[in-house]
């Protein structure tokens, strides 16, 4: 996917305390973006759990490690893409759970997989990792291009 112009950007430490910041840049974009609530609220929910994910799995609460949120409008509606510093990760191995089961934790990929209509992850090389969703919706921005 090319785009003529550079994603909206936000990179932040391993803090889980700050994942405030990261659902509030989501929202401005979303709002930027001119999506729905509806929408908005799904974006923005699946890349809070996935930004909880990275802290606490794929940096196991390293401070140092940093993370960044990359937006990017396109046709079918907003790239969301975050990059970690953690071990290589297979989101394929993650199992489909049942949403009647009782459990506590472990439904964050459950719920990405549910308000997203795309996602997958790339590792890259020994460390990192890029986890890319997207929200098909319209918006008034689709004409900046998908990147």
């Amino acid at each position: 996917m090319a785009s003529d112009s550079p994603p909206l950007t936000l990179t932040l430490p391993s803090d889980l305390h700050l994942l405030s910041v990261a659902r509030t840049f989501v929202e401005a974009v979303c709002k930027v973006g001119g999506f729905d609530q509806a929408a908005t609220d799904a974006i923005v929910l699946a890349t809070n759990e996935a930004t909880s994910n990275v802290i606490r799995h794929a940096h196991q609460g390293r401070p140092e490690a940093y993370l960044q949120i990359q937006c990017r409008f396109c046709p079918e509606g907003l790239e969301i893409c975050l990059l970690d510093e953690g071990e290589p990760f297979d989101l394929t191995a993650v199992p489909h759970l049942n949403p009647a089961e009782i459990r506590v934790g472990g439904r964050g990929v459950f719920l990405m997989r549910r308000l997203m209509d795309e996602l997958s992850c790339q590792a890259q090389g020994e460390r990192g990792n890029v986890l890319r969703m997207v929200k098909h919706c319209g918006h008034k921005s689709a004409e900046r291009g998908c990147g």
